[in-house]
C-alpha cells in the first residue's frame, strides 16, 4: 500500500514536472516570438545579411518582410532587395528572384541602380532557360526586354553583359527554329519547312553556325 502510494506521488511529480517543462518551453518560444518586432530598420537588415551568409533563405526572406512591413520607406529597402535578389539567383531561384525584381523596377523605376535591376531580370530569365521547346515566349519575352535596355541604358556598364546573353539567346531561337523546320521535314510538311527556314535565314547567325541548344553552353557566362 505504502509502495503504491509513493508510486502515485512518484508518478505525479514526473507529471507535474512534464507540465512545467513544456510550460517554460512554451513560454520562452512565446517570448523569442514577442521579440521579434518593432525593431529598427538596420536590425532586420543585419538579420537578413547574417541568414544570407548562413544560406538560410527562407527565413531571410521571413526578416525582409518584417523589415519591409515595419520600415516601408527605409533606405536599406532597395539594397536589401537586391542583395536577397542576387542570393536567391545563386541559389537558381528564379521565380523567386523575378519576384522581388519585379517589385523592384515597380518601386524604385528612378534609382541609380535601375538598371542593374533590369539587368538582373534579363539575367534570370536567360539563366532559367532549360527547355528549348517549352520556352519560346520566355525567350521572345527576354530578347524584347533586351532592346528596351538597349533603348534606356546605352551608357549602362551591364551593356556588354546583355550583349552577350542577346547573342546566345539569338542563337538559341534560331536552333529551336532549325529544329523545328527538321521536324517538319521528317514529315514531309514542304510549306512548314520553308517557313522555319526562312526564319533561320532572319537571324544573322549563319545556319552553319547554330549549334543544338545545350543550357550548360548557353548559362556559361555565369558558371
Amino acid at each position: 500500500m505504502i509502495k503504491d502510494i509513493e508510486m502515485m506521488k512518484s508518478f505525479r511529480l514526473k507529471n507535474i514536472l512534464l507540465i512545467a517543462c513544456a510550460a517554460f518551453v512554451f513560454t520562452a518560444c512565446s517570448s523569442k516570438s514577442e521579440e521579434e518586432y518593432n525593431k529598427p530598420a538596420v536590425y532586420w537588415y543585419n538579420k537578413m545579411m547574417k541568414q544570407i551568409g548562413s544560406n538560410d533563405l527562407d527565413e531571410a526572406d521571413d526578416t525582409y518582410t518584417s523589415l519591409e512591413s515595419e520600415h516601408r520607406n527605409s533606405p536599406f529597402i532597395p539594397s536589401a532587395m537586391l542583395i536577397l535578389i542576387n542570393a536567391h539567383i545563386d541559389e537558381e531561384e528564379y521565380a523567386l528572384a523575378n519576384f522581388y525584381l519585379d517589385e523592384y523596377i515597380k518601386r524604385f523605376s528612378l534609382s541609380k541602380d535601375i538598371d542593374y535591376a533590369r539587368y538582373l531580370k534579363i539575367k534570370a530569365n536567360f539563366l532559367g532557360f532549360k527547355y528549348q521547346f517549352r520556352d519560346q515566349q520566355l525567350i521572345d519575352d527576354t530578347l524584347v526586354q533586351i532592346q528596351d535596355f538597349k533603348v534606356k541604358y546605352t551608357n549602362s556598364p551591364y551593356m556588354p553583359l546583355v550583349d552577350t546573353i542577346n547573342a546566345r539567346l539569338e542563337m538559341a531561337k534560331a536552333s529551336i527554329n532549325q529544329e523545328i523546320a527538321d521536324l517538319y521535314k521528317r514529315k514531309d510538311k514542304e510549306l512548314a519547312v520553308a517557313f522555319y527556314e526562312e526564319k533561320v535565314k532572319e537571324s544573322w547567325i549563319a545556319p552553319s553556325e547554330i549549334e543544338a541548344v545545350k543550357v550548360p553552353f548557353y548559362r556559361s557566362i555565369f558558371e
